[in-house]
This record gives C-alpha cells, sequence and structure tokens, in this order.
C-alpha cells in the first residue's frame, strides 16, 4: 500500500529552466481564466460552464487539435465533456487517459479545484502535440465531478468511462489531475484521514499519487517516472478504495469500468483551507512549483505511452 520505488526529493527546490518558466506562466493564465475571469461554473452557472468548455475547445483548437464534444443531459441543461487524441504509431489501440474536471462546486470559483488540473491537461497536449508515442494518448475534459453529481450516472467522467467500456477500448492507463496548485513548507501543514497520518510526513510540500488496490502497479509505475525524472518531493499509496479520500475524483469512474486508474493531487481539503469554499481564487496558487509537478508528469506521460 505505501511502499513505493525510489525516493522522494528532499533537497531544495531547483530554479526553473526556461521552458518550465513560459509553462508556469501559460498555466497561470488558463487558472486566471478559468478560477478568475469565469469564476464559478456549474448547471446553477450554466453561462459560466459554457464559457469554460469554450475556452478549453478554443485552447485545443489552437494546439491544432480536433476536439470531440460528448454531450449529455443534466438537469436539463446539455453539458459537454471534451476530448483530444494523438494517435499512438506502435500500438494505437492501447490508450493512455489524461483527464481533469473543469466544473466548479457550488459557491467556489474553482482556481485549484480544478482550475489547476484543467491548466495542466491544456498545457500537457501542448507539449505533447508533434511527439511520436507508441500507445495513443487522450486529453480530456470532464464535466459534472463536484456534488450533487459526484457518483452519479450524471458525473461527465462515469459517463465518458462507461461508453469507452461499451466499445470495448483499451485504456491501460487514466490519470485524473485533480487539484494540484497547492504547496506548504510548513511543519503541520499536511493532515491524513486515518490511518495515513501515521507513515506519511506532516509537511504539505509534495504531490500524491493515489489508487486503489487495482491499480498498484500504474501507481507504482507513475511514481517511479516521477521520481527518476523530476526534483520535486512526491508521496505514493495504493489502498482500498473504500478508504477516505482515495477515489475521490474522476478516477474511480475508470475503476467502475474496469480500467486501472490513479489520482494526482495536492491532497486538497488535507492541506488546503480554501478548498470548496469562495476563497478558492487564482492568488492562492503556487504556479512556480505546479509548473514542476507538470513537467515531471509530462515524463510520466511519455514513460506510459512509450511503455518505459
Amino acid at each position: 500500500m505505501i511502499q513505493m520505488p525510489g525516493k522522494p526529493y528532499s533537497g531544495p527546490f531547483q530554479t526553473l529552466d526556461e521552458k518550465e518558466v513560459e509553462l508556469r506562466d501559460r498555466l497561470k493564465e488558463h487558472v486566471e481564466t478559468l478560477g478568475g475571469s469565469i469564476g464559478e461554473r456549474n448547471v446553477w452557472h450554466y453561462d459560466e460552464l459554457e464559457a469554460a468548455a469554450n475556452y478549453i475547445r478554443d485552447r485545443f483548437l489552437q494546439y491544432s487539435y480536433t476536439p470531440e464534444i460528448q454531450l449529455f443531459n443534466s438537469g436539463g441543461k446539455m453539458v459537454r465533456n471534451i476530448t483530444v487524441e494523438l494517435p499512438g504509431e506502435a500500438f494505437p489501440e492501447e490508450i493512455v487517459v489524461i483527464g481533469a474536471h473543469y466544473d466548479s462546486v457550488l459557491g467556489s470559483p474553482g482556481a485549484n479545484d480544478n482550475g489547476t488540473g484543467v491548466a495542466a491537461v491544456l498545457e500537457l497536449a501542448r507539449l505533447f502535440k508533434d511527439r511520436n508515442l507508441n500507445r495513443t494518448v487522450r486529453f480530456v475534459a470532464f464535466a459534472n465531478e463536484e456534488p450533487p453529481f459526484f457518483y452519479s450516472n450524471e458525473m461527465g467522467s462515469q459517463i465518458y468511462a462507461a461508453r469507452s467500456r461499451e466499445r470495448e477500448e483499451r485504456i491501460v492507463a487514466m490519470l485524473s489531475l485533480e487539484t494540484i496548485g497547492y504547496y506548504s513548507d510548513v511543519p503541520g501543514s499536511q493532515r491524513y484521514p486515518l490511518p495515513f497520518s501515521l507513515f506519511y510526513p506532516d509537511i504539505g510540500n509534495f504531490i500524491g499519487f493515489v489508487g486503489n488496490l487495482s491499480s498498484r502497479k500504474l501507481v507504482r509505475r507513475s511514481i517511479d517516472i516521477f521520481r527518476r525524472t523530476t526534483p520535486f518531493p512526491s508521496e505514493g499509496v495504493a489502498a482500498p478504495g473504500w478508504i477516505t479520500g482515495i477515489g475521490w475524483s474522476d478516477h474511480q469512474s475508470f475503476w467502475q469500468a474496469d480500467y486501472d486508474a490513479i489520482m494526482v493531487t495536492d491532497t486538497a481539503l488535507f492541506r488546503y483551507a480554501h478548498y470548496h469554499t469562495s476563497t478558492d481564487t487564482p492568488d492562492k496558487i503556487d504556479y512556480t512549483r505546479t509548473a514542476r509537478v507538470v513537467n515531471g508528469l509530462s515524463q510520466v506521460v511519455m514513460g506510459l505511452a512509450n511503455g518505459r
């Protein structure tokens, strides 16, 4: 459950290189648009939800992709999942999904939850546009992750994963990028549900890789690549899905469809005081550290897509 390959990085934060600086600025632009200019976005703030969907679609178009739109009805409103794809060259039938939800919870502008995850999906799509990969990679923005849709048949990722299963698609890995933008070096800044406080550090300066027992190989493989390539603290766990927090994002929908899936997260409410509040605004995000994390995730995606 808790023993992971390699060792978490523990040295001083290394200065961003030129490409990471550009990445930081792009991530900030996306988060400020989603969590600032647009703000709260859900079926009760439908115009804003549509504005966020249009922003994501337009960025994918700007990066020379052709988005696929999956429409579905939610409370009498048509909402959409948005997907772009890079076909694999050697094993195109094997698919790696990188996803994040773009809705925010009622009453919150959702800068960290989940503007940061969406920003990462957009930037990973940009970074990979001209790459030659063995497996097919899909970048997906999901609607309706937040309550009351979570665990329901109107949850965007559940609808998406169920369709993939119906089509007998071979999704070999799914990464849900969920609330990845807040970090602290203060002792006591990190909390956990029992029993994890017995095993993990109390400083919230790391990125977490989280999966259920069936997805433990994917957890271990992903964190191994991240630790070998990225000077940034990381922790991992593969635990029963019923434990508090383990299944709290879109990866859970893929478990239901019998796919291996994990969540990449800053641990959300176990670290971030502004979780699901009106103060989850763009100024709370550590864009420098988020850029390092996303750059590391690009190495993870590369490794998964090329079977490394």
